[in-house]
């Protein structure tokens, strides 16, 4: 599966079962290549991921908003908020709403639970999340559209998984 029924993008591996707070794993290209590191940082009063590129580089800072009524969490790289994830609590499927701090927003919609969803900015789908094409037990995978941000793309899968718990 890619975007569009084509791949045309990068694709990335990640396992099914996320974190529990503490962990860490690597997120591999689909070459098997370790491209992003995901630390799940133990003895903190708040839900927080940071993600780091291979040479230990933080790119991405995610964590939760407790005082918010429904799961919402935040993205930010360099101290500067990038996005907010929100999920929003409408029908039976799992929908999640992502506003972009520079304007815009863009729309995670599908069966999130299962790792068959995309996300997607003004109807055009630039991610897709899918167990599909991927061959080993409990990973799934994700392929980003060219041109597209994939530190914060992988940043609000990693937001979308623990907020879909």
């Amino acid at each position: 599966m890619g975007l569009l029924g084509r791949h045309d993008g990068r694709r990335f591996v990640m396992r099914e079962k996320l974190l529990s707070i503490g962990d860490d794993f690597w997120i591999e290209d689909d070459h098997g290549e370790r491209a992003y590191k995901v630390d799940g940082k133990a003895l903190r009063v708040r839900k927080t991921f940071i993600l780091k590129d291979t040479d230990g580089q933080e790119v991405a800072h995610i964590q939760d908003r407790v005082l918010h009524v429904r799961g919402t969490m935040k993205i930010e790289r360099g101290g500067e908020e990038l996005a907010t994830v929100k999920k929003l609590i409408i029908g039976i499927r799992d929908r999640f709403e992502i506003d972009l701090a520079g304007g815009g927003e863009l729309k995670a919609k599908g069966n999130v639970l299962e790792h068959e969803y995309e996300i997607k900015r003004d109807g055009d789908v630039i991610a897709t999340v899918s167990k599909k094409w991927v061959r080993v037990r409990e990973t799934y995978g994700i392929e980003i559209a060219q041109g597209e941000d994939e530190a914060l793309l992988l940043a609000v899968t990693v937001a979308i998984d623990e907020l879909a718990r």
